[in-house]
């Protein structure tokens, strides 16, 4: 019998043990060569452990314990022989995904349920991402064209609550569920932040009307042309980098008692994934354009989304921006991901009456919120930069001039 060993290989420096997240092959199941066989979780991210060669899978370890890096969880034995037509099966089945994949957007699959299971589920994009995310598989009526499920259908039955959930209500019990690493480190760093910084939140509104003509006009030509649509995310990563040359502090970290200013934007993008919040960085995010940056937080996103993001993509970045309008937030205090000293948060659009030019009319507003380390960044500065933001995303014609208007760089202004 030849064995080899299936070892906990290092998510990343001074990380010493993981958890095992799950076993994706059962014990005693044939596994082919570079198939994934189990899922680990470290305080900074969920890796997958593929195997050397193919063979019976036996296991040493079960889900949830916690193990050395380095040390074996499983072996395979490489004597055993592929089930009769497993093969075969696995290659077309392998060809048929690929295939799919080229000819189609990829698409989520949704938890299966009596009303939301399957092809029947008639939803929007962000619909289908909080029933996803909050694993809801209850009834929900739509009120959009065609019966179609909206955003605020879903909002609004979660809301209302679900009566009659299976183990949920008339009953006195508890379940109790061990914190996994990413969310324990999460809390932890939470709280370094409140104690280890002086931080303060300034607040502004931006009339998203030209970002929104903007998106109506083009969008049409940029899906055609990239295979992705602009969302405000893009819009306002390009005028915070533009912002952020204009106000270097706020760019910058702590360092003992230096203060480290950065010559480049790489943006965080806070995104809600399966195993908590992760935060994957845009790298240079100045030099790229609107379609640039939205095709990179896609990626990104998506590599979320599978628990696929490596260390190297979570961790250095300068600025964080997190949406929580996505979610139907209309106001909120982010919290700074150290050691950045600011982050930008972003909320949900709601049309309001707005004073304009002596009148009132409705506009497309969003609060946004700047969260910053008052050690090195003053109040001054914090609303200059908010403010700026703010002018860059009501004029989009300003990114492209370090923050000004056509008219001032022309007057030298």
């Amino acid at each position: 019998m030849a064995l080899i060993e299936i070892k906990v290989p290092s998510p990343g420096e001074s990380i010493t043990e993981v958890t095992i997240s799950r076993w994706l092959k059962k014990d005693g199941e044939y596994v082919f060569k570079d198939e994934e066989v189990l899922e680990i979780d470290s305080d900074k991210a969920t890796l997958t452990v593929s195997a050397e060669q193919g063979g019976a899978l036996k296991q040493s370890a079960k889900d949830g314990d916690v193990v050395k890096v380095g040390s074996s969880v499983g072996k395979i034995d490489t004597e055993a022989k592929a089930p009769a037509g497993k093969k075969e099966e696995v290659k077309v089945s392998a060809e048929a995904k690929t295939e799919s994949k080229a000819q189609a957007p990829e698409k989520k699959v949704l938890p299966k349920g009596e009303d939301l299971g399957g092809a029947s589920l008639s939803a929007t994009p962000l619909a289908k991402k909080i029933i996803e995310e909050n694993k809801l598989t209850q009834k929900i009526s739509g009120s959009g064209s065609n019966g179609k499920i909206t955003k605020d259908d879903v909002l609004k039955a979660m809301t209302k609550g679900f009566g009659g959930e299976k183990g949920f209500g008339g009953t006195r019990d508890e379940e109790k569920v061990k914190m996994t690493p990413l969310r324990k480190k999460l809390a932890q760093r939470l709280v370094a932040v409140k104690n280890q910084t002086a931080m303060l939140t300034t607040f502004n509104e931006v009339d998203m009307s030209k970002i929104m003509e903007l998106r109506a006009k083009y969008n049409p030509q940029i899906e055609k042309q990239f295979g992705t649509k602009l969302g405000f995310m893009s819009f306002f990563t390009k005028a915070v980098c533009e912002a952020l040359q204009l106000f270097p502090s706020v760019n910058a970290m702590i360092d003992g008692e230096e203060i480290v200013y950065h010559k480049f934007c790489d943006v965080g993008i806070a995104v809600s994934a399966p195993k908590g919040l992760l935060v994957p960085i845009v790298r240079n995010a100045e030099m790229l354009l609107l379609a640039g940056i939205e095709l990179k937080i896609k990626e990104l996103a998506l590599k979320a989304r599978d628990n696929k993001l490596s260390i190297e993509e979570m961790t250095g970045g300068t600025f964080t921006i997190t949406n929580g309008g996505v979610f139907g937030s209309l106001m909120s205090t982010p919290i700074i991901n150290p050691p950045q000293v600011a982050i930008l948060g972003m909320h949900n659009v709601v049309e309001r009456p707005m004073a304009i030019n002596g009148k009132v009319e409705i506009r497309p507003m969003m609060y946004v919120a700047l969260s910053y380390d008052h050690r090195i960044i003053d109040g001054r500065e914090s609303v200059g930069f908010l403010v700026k933001v703010k002018e860059m995303c009501e004029n989009p014609s300003r990114m492209l001039f370090g923050g000004k208007s056509p008219e001032e760089i022309l007057l030298g202004l």
